[in-house]
C-alpha cells in the first residue's frame, strides 16, 4: 500500500474512532499485531474469563493463540475434540465472561457497529453480557453509512463466510446474497449498535489492513 493510500486510510480511521467516542464507545488505532496484543493487555486483567465469537480477524492476527498463552481463563469454542453441546454450553458461559473478543461486519463513519448472525451468541454478547468488549476491524471494515453496511454484508461478509463455513446456500454458487430461504442460511439475526450507556464497555481496535470478511 503506497503512502498516499496509507494516509486516506488513517484519516479514516481517525473519523471512525471520534465518532465511536461521540457514541460512548473508545476507539484505537493499532499500526501492528503486537499493539493489538498490548492493547488488549492493557484492556483485559490477567485471570480475566475470556470469551470469543467466529472470527478470521481474530484467527489471522493470531489473537486465539494469546489467549490461549495461559494469560486468561478461556472459554475456547475451538478447542479439538469438543462437542456441539460443548460448544453450545461455551457459548452460554460468554455472557458472563469478563471480556469478549470478536470482529465486525462492518463498522460506520457514524460510529456504528453493524453484524448479521447465524447463531446469534456473537451478536447477543456483544449486546449484553459480558463487561468488556473488544472488536477488532481491518480498514475494510469501516463505511459510510449504515446502508453501506448492509451492502458490504449482502455483496461481501455474507458470501464470503458462507463459503468459509461450507454452507450450501444460493450466495456461495453466485457470490452474492440472495436472500435465501436455504436451511443452512447464516443470515439471521441483524443488529446495529449505535451508542453504549457505559463508556468502559466498548473497545474497538483498527488496523490500516484488509482483515477477514
Amino acid at each position: 500500500m503506497n503512502s498516499v493510500a496509507l494516509w486516506s486510510n488513517e484519516m479514516k480511521i481517525n473519523r471512525t474512532i471520534e465518532a465511536l467516542k461521540k457514541n460512548n464507545m473508545n476507539g484505537y488505532y493499532a499500526k501492528n499485531r503486537d499493539e493489538v496484543i498490548e492493547l488488549i493487555k492493557d484492556i483485559v486483567k490477567e485471570g480475566s474469563k475470556v470469551a470469543v465469537g467466529g472470527s478470521e480477524t481474530l484467527s489471522e492476527l493470531g489473537i486465539l493463540e494469546h489467549l490461549r498463552s495461559g494469560r486468561y481463563d478461556f472459554l475456547d469454542r475451538y478447542k479439538e475434540g469438543l462437542t456441539r453441546e460443548e460448544v453450545t454450553n461455551i457459548f452460554k458461559q460468554s455472557f458472563l465472561a469478563d471480556a469478549y473478543l470478536s470482529s465486525c461486519n462492518a463498522i460506520t463513519e457514524n460510529g456504528e457497529l453493524y453484524n448479521v448472525d447465524g447463531n446469534g451468541n456473537r451478536v447477543a454478547a456483544m449486546l449484553y453480557g459480558p463487561d468488556k468488549v473488544i472488536v477488532i476491524c481491518g480498514i475494510n471494515k469501516i463505511v459510510k453509512d449504515v446502508d453501506e453496511a448492509i451492502k458490504r454484508n449482502r455483496e461481501i461478509s455474507a458470501p464470503m463466510n458462507a463459503k468459509r463455513l461450507n454452507k450450501k446456500t444460493p450466495c456461495t454458487k453466485v457470490g452474492y446474497c440472495m436472500n435465501c430461504n436455504s436451511p443452512e442460511r447464516i443470515c439471521n439475526e441483524y443488529t446495529l449498535i449505535k451508542k453504549q450507556r457505559s463508556s468502559e464497555r466498548m473497545h474497538v481496535i483498527f488496523l490500516n489492513e484488509n482483515l477477514g470478511y
